[in-house]
């Protein structure tokens, strides 16, 4: 057993008081052994549904699922308001992430200040987005061990930056970096293997709203932004400003625009969506996705936050109604003609989890049956008295469109209720196969691969 790996057992037995045996999830925890998974049948567990599964990080390890579904929505209020941000812990002692039999979890790097998202060039390289740092680093793992030798700053200065694209997307040879920062979206030049701009940054959209937002109830300061299939339209990401407001502060906000690659042409590409985080491309299809926090303020168990394909001119219902045609009791009797409009989004996730980043497997290491599955990463629960998220919940995929219930994929990043010592941001696949997760509570990317 190597070190990793025994770091991964030493962590399972740290966290084994907080996984319930009764639902069978101990087995679904082991990181070594000849019996490893052959898709998500393996163990088999029962899909948690109802008030089952709306439990809380006691519940989770790597096979667990869950379907929600708006039949299961409690009343709003149905609890108190939770204001619970956790402390940021150091790592245990023996704490490792807890990921499924014959995966193997690596320090990929870390000594980062706030890694979000993470994208990796045609050549393997990874870019990663240090957010509060103000700049993009590289990673390069030349032997291909799962922990990366060099590491270069590609440039900084940057204004809470956040997503990064290469462009044209699909490209060996891209023709340029585009990041985005909180503000502004801006491109640099580049050919493959480049560790460093070879030209000045050019800014393409310079007045996406923005302010000094900052997390907590509103305030949503991250912009992703990715390109279509056919390379002709960039969607940029713009969550709102406050938790449920319909004030002037949310013009052009809580949407998903559009532009030309250029960064002219704006439209707003769907609407009502409250911060949908995290963008991706499903391969096949072509069809835009998010990962979207939900609001704030109505319980526990509302509202459900959300990873859902993204129709063109689609209306998602905030502020005034959530996940279809539910009403915000904030906003009783407004825009009653948009409830019609509000469309049921496709997975529901438990509320509070802050989804973020996401990817759809494109690799060809992991299992047959992962192929084409999203990885979404849940950065985790303030807004709620038992906490939730912190982990890389995996949502099959079968012809494009998502199954309907998720999976818990990666774990063991809370301590107790009060202290956690990691919380996922960011995820994408390695030139390798692996899965690549930016943590900014440890200020780590991590590297998970598997090995029969």
């Amino acid at each position: 057993m190597n070190e990793r790996q025994a770091g991964t057992h030493r962590a399972r037995r740290w966290s084994a008081g907080t996984l319930l045996v009764s639902i069978g999830v101990v087995a679904a925890c082991s990181s070594g052994g000849d019996d490893g998974p052959k898709g998500p049948s393996e163990p088999e567990l029962e899909i948690l549904t109802g008030a089952d599964a709306m439990g809380d990080w006691t519940t989770d390890a790597p096979g667990v699922k869950r379907k929600i579904t708006v039949d299961d929505l409690p009343e709003p209020y149905h609890t108190g308001f939770a204001f619970s941000f956790p402390a940021i812990a150091p790592r245990p002692e023996g704490a490792w992430p807890l990921v499924p039999p014959n995966f193997t979890v690596t320090e990929y790097a870390t000594g980062f200040t706030q890694p979000r998202i993470v994208r990796v060039a045609p050549n393997g390289d990874v870019f990663v987005v240090d957010s509060n740092a103000g700049r993009v680093e590289i990673l390069r793992d030349a032997d291909g061990d799962g922990v990366a030798e060099s590491r270069a700053t590609y440039t900084d200065g940057l204004t809470r930056p956040f997503g990064l694209a290469f462009f044209p997307s699909g490209s060996d040879a891209p023709t340029h970096v585009y990041i985005a920062n909180t503000g502004s979206i801006i491109r640099f030049p580049y050919q493959v293997g480049d560790t460093e701009p070879r030209g000045a940054a050019e800014t393409l959209v310079s007045d996406i709203p923005s302010g000094e937002e900052s997390v907590g109830g509103g305030g949503h300061w991250t912009r992703d932004l990715v390109f279509s299939k056919d390379n002709t339209r960039m969607f940029v990401s713009v969550g709102s400003r406050t938790n449920a407001a319909d004030d002037d502060t949310e013009v052009r906000r809580a949407n998903i625009l559009a532009y030309s690659p250029d960064g002219k042409n704006e439209v707003i590409y769907a609407s009502g969506i409250r911060n949908p985080v995290g963008l991706a491309i499903e391969p096949t299809t072509g069809d835009l996705w998010t990962a979207v926090n939900e609001r704030d303020e109505l319980g526990d168990d509302l509202v459900p936050d959300f990873v859902t394909r993204v129709r063109e001119d689609g209306f998602y219902g905030w502020p005034w109604y959530y996940l279809g045609q539910f009403q915000d009791p904030r906003h009783e009797d407004l825009h009653p003609d948009l409830r019609e409009k509000s469309i049921i989004p496709d997975v529901l996730v438990q509320s509070h989890s802050a989804t973020l980043g996401l990817t759809f497997y494109t690799g060809t290491q992991f299992p047959a049956d992962y192929s084409g599955d999203l990885f979404v990463a849940a950065h985790g629960s303030w807004n709620r008295s038992k906490r939730t998220g912190y982990k890389i919940i995996r949502i099959p995929i079968e012809n494009g469109q998502a199954v309907g219930y998720y999976e818990d994929f990666m774990v063991g990043f809370v301590i107790d209720n009060n202290r956690v010592w990691g919380r996922p941001v960011g995820v994408a696949v390695a030139h390798d196969g692996a899965l690549l997760v930016t943590d900014d509570g440890s200020g780590t990317v991590w590297h998970v691969a598997y090995k029969k």
